[in-house]
């Protein structure tokens, strides 16, 4: 099987050698790039699988560097953030990034939302439902069932949990939610995203933030974990 091949953008020479030995052993094939142009250049050369960028660059940042590959791309894109970096991280998932990691970051984790973005990236299954625990989706008849007996869900949590489903183990922005849910004048509304939310969780997601299905990465948005 061929190796996956994994964009690496970082002006730190440090980190750069550091995925490239981590990548490396864990089977991947590591293209360097140290300033964005590099790694255009590079993808433009060597079509990435996926792709891991530092937010911080000499001649631009990750989040343009992520719109720009998105512009012909599906690979998905993680990003490295220093602790604080909170709304350029926001940004730049906007912007078309799956995940971020924040430095200094574990090479396990790391590797471990490398593996589950690629998994997300593969070929679409088909899938009409999916059953996590006592909680069963049916994306096809739009039916929500825990533990055998049926949930009752409004028109618009419903739609949150589809969203959510459908790009599970993803970070979701809340301005990706309130666009796809409600449209893009409600973007800026986190307010009622997060009132629907909780009455959500209330009815399919008895862990709550921290346990549940339904996890809060604060100030950023939500992921659905399965």
């Amino acid at each position: 099987m061929t190796a996956a091949r994994v964009l690496i953008c970082d002006d730190e020479p440090q980190i750069l050698r550091a995925l490239r030995v981590i990548l490396r052993d864990a089977g991947f094939e590591a293209i360097p790039a140290a300033t964005m142009e590099e790694a255009l250049d590079a993808a433009a050369l060597q079509a990435p699988d996926a792709a891991i960028v530092d937010l911080v660059l000499p001649d631009g940042d990750g989040v343009e560097l992520t719109r720009r590959l998105r512009q012909w791309s599906h690979a998905p894109i993680l990003v490295l953030s220093a602790v604080g970096d909170e709304q350029d991280k926001v940004r730049a998932l906007d912007a078309g990034a799956d995940d971020y990691v924040t430095k200094p970051f574990s090479p396990p984790e790391l590797l471990a939302r490398l593996r589950a973005a690629l998994r997300r990236a593969g070929p679409p299954s088909g899938e009409a439902a999916l059953a996590v625990g006592d909680l069963a989706v049916d994306l096809a008849g739009r039916t929500v069932t825990r533990d055998g007996e049926d949930v009752r869900l409004t028109r618009t949590e419903y739609e949150l949990l589809r969203v959510l489903v459908t790009n599970r183990g993803r970070l979701l922005t809340h301005r990706m939610l309130l666009t796809e849910v409600w449209g893009p004048p409600y973007a800026d509304d986190v307010a009622t995203l997060r009132t629907h939310m909780a009455n959500l969780r209330r009815k399919i997601d008895p862990g709550g933030a921290r346990h549940g299905l339904i996890r809060t990465e604060s100030g950023v948005g939500y992921r659905f974990v399965a």
